[in-house]
C-alpha cells in the first residue's frame, strides 16, 4: 500500500469514526426504550464475554462461474479491494467466505443454504436480480443482513426487512433528473415521452412526473405526454406534438437504439429541447448512434469515476490505480461492491457483535450519509438508499458531469 493511500485510509477511519458515535447514540436511545432496566441494556449491548468467535465472516454471495460470472466477479474485485484496505472489523481479521451460485437458481438456493449454515454475520450480492430474490427467504428466516449490489428490482428489498442494496432502484434516477430539471435548468414544465407497455418506463415516469410537479410547484407542470412503439424508427408523429407544445424539457426514458434515433430525429426537425434519459444512455455506443444529437441529451448514472464526491471515492480510486494502473477505469460494479463491504463493517462496528442479526438490520438501518466509492448513501427501513446521483451531458463526443444531486440529510432521532 503506497503511502498516499495509506494517509487516506486513515483519515477514512477518523471521518468513519466520528459518524459511528453519532449513530451509536441514536441507536442506543432507539434500544433503551426497549429494554426493561438497565441490567437488560447492559448484557444487550455492552457484556460481550460470551463472544469468543476468532474472525468476522462476511458472505459473499455471487455468480463466480458461469453465465453471469464477468459480473459478479466485478462486484466481488470492489469488495476484495475494500478488503486489502480494510482487513479488520470490530479488532478482529475479517474473513471472506465464498458462495458461488454458478449463475443458476437452482444452485443459488443450495447455495445461499450452505452459507448460512457457515453463520456469516453479514452476505453481500448477488449479482442478478433472481439469485437475490430466490435467496431473500432464507436470508429472512436466518435473519443474517445481506446487501445487495447492484439489484435494481424493487422486489429483493420489498417486504424483506433483512436485506438492502447500494444500488438505487431504477425509478431513483427519475426523481433526479426531475431535480435537475427544476434546480438547474429552471424548467417549470416538462413533456414526456415514453415506451408503450413498458413497466420500468411506467415507474420512472412517475417518480419523475412526481418529483417535477413537487419542486416546480406546478400541479400542471407536465404538459404533454406522448408513446411510441419500442423498435419503431419513425418518431415524426410524437416529435412534432412535443415540439407543438413548446416543452424546453422532454424526459424520455428509452434504450440507447431507440434514444439515440429519437435524439437524431429531434435534431432533423430543429427541436429545441433538452432530452433526459437515464444510465442506459452511458455507453459509448448511444454517443456513436446518436452522432452530432447527442448534444441533446442528460442522463444519470450509477458512477463516474472522474467526479470526486467525497474522501472515499479518492481512496477509492488511488486504490484501484495503485493496484490495477494508472489509467484504469473501475466500473461501477466495482465501486458499488467496495461501498457494500464497506458499510457492513461500519454497521458492524458500531454494534460490536457479530450474534444478533437483528440489531445489525437495525444499525444498517441508520446508515446516514455514508461517504462511499459511488456517493454519499443513506439507507433506511425500506432497504433501499436515498445516494448521490451523478447528471452526465454530452460535448464534443465526451461525457461529461453537469449536475451532482445529493439526498436530503435524514436525522436518525426523527425515526425515533
Amino acid at each position: 500500500m503506497s503511502r498516499r493511500v495509506g494517509r487516506n485510509v486513515l483519515r477514512l477511519r477518523l471521518r468513519l469514526k466520528t459518524a459511528i458515535s453519532v449513530v451509536i447514540i441514536a441507536v442506543t436511545v432507539f434500544s433503551l426504550a426497549a429494554c426493561d432496566t438497565y441490567d437488560a441494556f447492559y448484557r444487550e449491548f455492552v457484556d460481550k464475554s460470551e463472544e469468543t468467535y476468532e474472525t468476522v465472516k462476511i458472505g459473499v454471495f455471487e455468480p463466480l462461474s458461469g453465465a453471469d460470472k464477468e459480473f459478479g466477479e466485478l462486484e466481488l474485485k470492489g469488495i476484495e479491494l475494500a478488503h486489502e484496505l480494510f482487513p479488520t472489523c470490530m479488532q478482529k481479521e475479517v474473513e471472506l467466505i465464498y458462495a458461488d451460485n454458478k449463475s443458476d437458481i437452482y444452485v443459488a438456493e443450495e447455495a445461499i443454504q450452505e452459507l448460512i449454515k457457515k453463520k456469516p454475520a453479514v452476505i453481500l450480492g448477488s449479482y442478478g436480480n433472481v439469485y437475490s430474490l430466490v435467496a431473500g427467504k432464507y436470508i429472512e428466516e436466518a435473519e443474517i443482513p445481506a446487501i445487495a449490489i447492484t439489484n435494481k428490482n424493487p422486489l429483493v428489498t420489498s417486504n424483506n426487512p433483512f436485506y438492502f442494496r447500494v444500488c438505487f432502484i431504477d425509478s431513483y434516477q427519475g426523481v433526479a433528473l426531475a431535480k435537475y430539471a427544476v434546480s438547474s435548468l429552471g424548467a417549470s414544465s416538462a413533456a414526456v415521452m415514453r415506451p408503450r407497455n413498458d413497466d420500468l418506463a411506467a415507474a420512472l415516469v412517475s417518480a419523475f412526473e412526481d418529483k417535477f410537479v413537487l419542486d416546480s410547484g406546478n400541479q400542471a407542470a407536465i404538459i404533454k405526454t406522448v408513446e411510441y412503439t419500442a423498435g419503431d424508427t419513425d418518431f415524426s408523429s410524437q416529435l412534432s406534438q412535443i415540439k407543438q407544445s413548446g416543452a424546453s424539457v422532454v424526459f424520455l426514458p428509452a434504450n440507447e437504439t431507440d434514444g439515440a434515433a429519437i435524439l437524431a430525429q429531434a435534431m432533423e426537425m430543429d427541436i429545441d429541447a433538452v432530452f433526459l434519459g437515464t444510465e442506459a444512455w452511458d455507453t459509448e455506443s448511444f454517443m456513436e448512434k446518436a452522432g452530432d444529437a447527442a448534444s441533446l441529451a442528460v442522463f444519470s448514472t450509477v458512477y463516474d469515476a472522474e467526479t470526486s464526491v467525497n474522501s472515499t471515492t479518492e481512496l477509492f480510486l488511488d486504490a484501484y490505480r495503485e493496484k490495477y494502473g494508472e489509467d484504469a477505469v473501475p466500473e461501477p460494479e466495482v465501486a458499488l461492491g467496495f461501498d457494500a463491504y464497506m458499510i457492513a463493517i461500519t454497521a458492524l462496528d458500531k454494534i460490536g457483535t457479530v450474534r444478533d442479526g437483528d440489531l445489525l438490520r437495525l444499525s444498517l438501518q441508520y446508515t446516514v450519509q455514508y461517504p462511499g466509492a459511488s456517493g454519499n448513501i443513506t439507507l433506511g427501513e425500506s432497504g433501499d438508499p436515498m445516494k448521490t446521483v451523478i447528471i452526465k451531458g454530452i460535448a464534443n463526443g465526451q461525457s461529461h458531469n453537469i449536475y451532482t444531486m445529493e439526498p436530503a440529510v435524514i436525522n436518525p432521532l426523527e425515526a425515533i
